[in-house]
């Protein structure tokens, strides 16, 4: 009778195995580690642009302290930006994501009205600590661009897994996972184009 239970036992773990992995089970809980490991990567080059910040406003400050307005606003949009409390449910929340999008936006503006300023600058722009500090700021949003790409995909594969048969069921009824929010196109221009500065 026991052995017949350990029989039993083992073909139903043998069952239940081959229907997990039919039922992308293991292929959706990778997929959501691929998409976690991508958005870690994006917060964390923007993380490294808004260590670069107080550094460049300093620099920025010390040729051109008149242009209060401008400074205020770039540290005031650093503040929100790094304000935002990001943590792996900011990926299962719209609302949390779009907030994030638009607080990384308003200092990728207010970064470019800086850097613009420069040109009024001979000085600063000749300043070798500023120059370096452009050149790293310039590399760190080549380096957002190439996170956010990589996150976008990684979110499409996330997400056709979750909706698809048959794996959609699995997400829905077993994981119950959601669709994860993406960037939106308006803020893929924003970041393609980045602050520039044309030394002379």
């Amino acid at each position: 009778m026991g052995r017949r239970i350990s029989v039993f036992t083992t073909i139903a773990i043998t069952v239940l195995f081959v229907g997990l992995s039919g039922c992308g089970y293991n292929e959706l809980q990778g997929l959501d580690e691929d998409t976690k490991a991508a958005w870690s990567e994006v917060v964390n080059q923007y993380q490294r642009r808004a260590d670069l910040i107080p550094n460049l406003v300093a620099t920025v400050k010390g040729y051109a302290a008149h242009e209060k307005d401008t400074l205020e606003w770039v540290v005031q949009a650093r503040a929100q930006a790094t304000g935002i409390q990001v943590t792996p449910e900011t990926l299962k929340d719209p609302a949390a994501f779009e907030q994030f999008q638009k607080a990384q936006a308003g200092l990728t503006s207010a970064l470019g009205r800086l850097i613009a300023i420069a040109e009024n600058y001979p000085n600063l722009k000749a300043d070798q600590n500023f120059r370096d500090l452009q050149s790293q700021l310039e590399g760190t949003e080549n380096r957002i661009a190439v996170a956010r790409k990589r996150y976008i995909e990684k979110v499409a594969e996330y997400n056709k897994g979750v909706r698809y048969f048959p794996t959609n069921l699995t997400a829905k009824f077993l994981l119950h996972m959601e669709e994860k929010p993406n960037f939106t196109v308006a803020d893929e221009k924003a970041v393609a184009k980045p602050p520039e500065v044309k030394f002379n």
